[in-house]
């Protein structure tokens, strides 16, 4: 029988490779619910294409458009920052795909938690902001939660079989960005250079943060949560090539890493077959090929993001979530041209500078803090 997924963000990098992956498939799955933010002729083609039996539309002006053209054909639609959670929450779901960027996802997150439901979780933010919590709750409802990211997939492919065996520390590799070699000033560099990223193609906003570095230091606090792996106890290390997405070293001093050529459909389709391996749709590694694999310690002087969430993720409580919140504000608004590049971790240090640290948050409690953080991020803009 097909595997009826939802796919919580279809219209962006993480949905379009899994639509990919579902393509490569002979109906080995279903598409059953999709949702985009305000892409509506990305998902028009895609309803065309996959059929699914409801969608969400997440921005209101967005929904009146799509709506008028789609009232009354049987596809059931939901709109606003609910239609994620009514989505991820719909009868007969076997796996929820949260692709969605931004603190958007976090409600939806837990909902289909507290449903036990799979979910394969690329909205990384949901993780910073809440990473305790939503733990908890996956363990408290026996829900399963699937690591989609490229460094975690690795991570969680890595302990396979290792039940029993502590884990000594987790090597998170990081390409570096455009900029890591970069001679300039980094105040002066483009939008359009930022985005340019020289391994990966993924979207807008984790590509600043892969520029900056700060999307390194969020993905040391998901490991945290997610492997329960104490922050100093999780090494960065520049890794140019991003063949190597990352590694675990065990007590006895064995590491354990996955290699692959750098594309999202496998950690995606992963999490989509998980626990079985199936063929995969992209280019194979060829050891004879490789010339080498280079590795270095991480520039925290150069790219002050890092640092600010390594040190948040430490501080723990709501720090991730302010962390989070005002870096996603400053990031778009270097993308809207309004601040330098250089601005963002800036901006991001002064807000975190202002808030006093709850240690043990409820959901209210992160979301205040998240909403208070964005608007600090604002003003500072």
């Amino acid at each position: 029988m097909a595997k009826r997924i939802a796919i919580l963000g279809s219209t962006g990098s993480i949905g379009e490779s899994a639509l990919k992956v579902v393509s490569s498939f002979n109906g080995d799955f279903k598409v059953a619910a999709l949702t985009t933010q305000t892409s509506i002729h990305k998902l028009e083609n895609q309803i065309k294409k996959f059929k699914p039996e409801m969608v969400g539309v997440v921005d209101e002006k967005a929904f009146a458009q799509f709506s008028a053209s789609h009232g009354n054909n049987g596809l059931k639609i939901f709109s606003g920052v609910e239609s994620l959670e009514k989505v991820a929450t719909a009868d007969n779901i076997d796996l929820v795909l949260s692709g969605v960027v931004g603190a958007v996802g976090l409600k939806a997150l837990l909902a289909a938690l507290k449903m036990g439901r799979t979910v394969a979780l690329a909205n990384k933010e949901s993780l910073i902001m809440a990473g305790s919590l939503v733990r908890e709750t996956a363990k408290k409802y026996g829900a399963t939660l699937l690591p989609v990211d490229s460094e975690h997939s690795a991570m969680f492919q890595c302990i396979q079989g290792q039940a029993g065996n502590p884990i000594h520390k987790i090597i998170l590799t990081a390409s570096g960005g455009p900029f890591y070699k970069y001679k300039g000033n980094l105040a002066n560099v483009t939008v359009e250079k930022a985005l340019a990223h020289p391994n990966w193609v993924m979207g807008k906003k984790i590509t600043i943060d892969s520029a900056t570095l700060m999307n390194k230091g969020l993905e040391a606090i998901e490991a945290h949560y997610l492997f329960d792996v104490p922050l100093d106890k999780i090494q960065i290390v520049i890794h140019r090539q991003s063949i190597i997405h990352s590694a675990v070293e065990f007590e006895d001093a064995s590491i354990i890493a996955q290699l692959s050529h750098p594309d999202m459909c496998l950690p995606i389709q992963y999490a989509m077959t998980y626990p079985d391996r199936k063929p995969c749709p992209i280019k194979r590694l060829d050891f004879a090929a490789m010339k080498r694999l280079d590795f270095a310690e991480p520039d925290f002087s150069r790219f002050p993001c890092l640092k600010l969430a390594l040190s948040a993720g430490k501080e723990g409580g709501t720090a991730p979530c302010v962390l989070s919140a005002a870096n996603e504000i400053a990031v778009y608004a270097f993308m809207d041209k309004k601040i330098k590049f250089t601005d963002i971790p800036r901006i991001v240090g002064h807000v975190l500078e202002k808030h006093k640290t709850i240690k043990k948050p409820g959901l209210e409690e992160i979301l205040l803090a998240d909403a208070w953080a964005r608007k600090e991020a604002k003003k500072l803009c």
